[in-house]
């Protein structure tokens, strides 16, 4: 088991962070930590993956010296960084896998943070010593959260609008994407569909949209970019954030699905016929076992 906890309790308990006791982590938090990333690194699409955890000491005031968040992160003494070479499918497999970190950081009672903007790159990059043809999509700080969530706190979340989400009839479809999937259609797999529907996503946009296949445990999973989203990567110097999305909700619905006995394999079979909505993309299909 990856999680001492269903991973369904996991991911409702799972919110973002972003003020922290002043105090680093516990020597076997950090172990615990390290071993997970380790193990922790190679995605679906067969990315590999390498994280670190940079953490401060008691005493140290120099390991996160210039890891800027531009007063998005208070207090925190230690991040999650990883790294990954392109390939086509890096992004999705770097959300997946770093949502899994966070899930058992989580499991652990510590807080953490997407952070896919927010944050300066190149200090990070140097931090775990990237390559090059190395990309650092996105990092979460990773520790003991303060008592109250601060005013900037209290005010991004207010803006991203983070405890609404979009109803279930917008996301999820059977067939084509004029029929929304109804919950008894689902069968058992409502319950992966929901920890998608309740997942972090950049600004709260939910970009993922999911068609299932009539009578069959196949679930299409798409990417439909938001307005002001198409560009964003090249046009900031980010990642694609709604790529680091899609592996969100990939390593939601599996992990939950496994949970609850649903296996299955991430293929890449697009339905041939399907009209597809405007900035809707393709991205991988669960083939769920018969």
């Amino acid at each position: 088991m990856l999680y001492s906890k269903p991973v369904t309790e996991i991911i409702k308990q799972r919110s973002s962070r972003r003020s922290y006791r002043d105090q680093p982590l516990d020597a076997d938090i950090q172990k615990q930590l390290m071993e997970f990333l380790v193990k922790n690194n190679v995605g679906p699409f067969t990315s590999s993956v390498r994280f670190s955890l940079v953490a401060a000491q008691p005493g140290d005031s120099d390991t996160l010296k210039g890891l800027g968040t531009y007063g998005f992160i208070k207090g925190a003494r230690a991040f999650i960084v990883g790294a990954v070479k392109p390939s086509e499918k890096n992004l999705e497999d770097y959300g997946y896998l770093m949502e899994r970190i966070v899930l058992f950081a989580t499991d652990l009672g510590l807080g953490t943070c997407w952070l896919g903007g927010t944050f300066n790159k190149s200090n990070f990059s140097k931090k775990i010593e990237a390559a090059e043809d190395e990309l650092v999509p996105a990092v979460s700080p990773v520790g003991y959260t303060a008592d109250k969530r601060s005013v900037t706190e209290r005010l991004v979340r207010w803006g991203a609008g983070s405890k609404m989400r979009l109803p279930w009839e917008n996301l999820f479809f059977q067939e084509n994407f004029n029929t929304p999937l109804p919950t008894e259609a689902a069968g058992a797999y409502a319950v992966p569909l929901e920890m998608v529907r309740i997942g972090p996503s950049a600004s709260n946009k939910q970009p993922w949209r999911i068609v299932k296949e009539p009578g069959k445990p196949v679930f299409h999973f798409y990417l439909q970019r938001s307005k002001g989203y198409e560009q964003s990567g090249e046009k900031f110097h980010m990642a694609d954030l709604q790529r680091l999305d899609m592996g969100i909700a990939m390593c939601h619905f599996e992990l939950s699905a496994k949970e609850m006995g649903l296996h299955g394999t991430w293929e890449l079979n697009p339905p041939v016929a399907l009209s597809l909505p405007e900035r809707t993309k393709y991205i991988a299909s669960w083939q769920g076992e018969w």
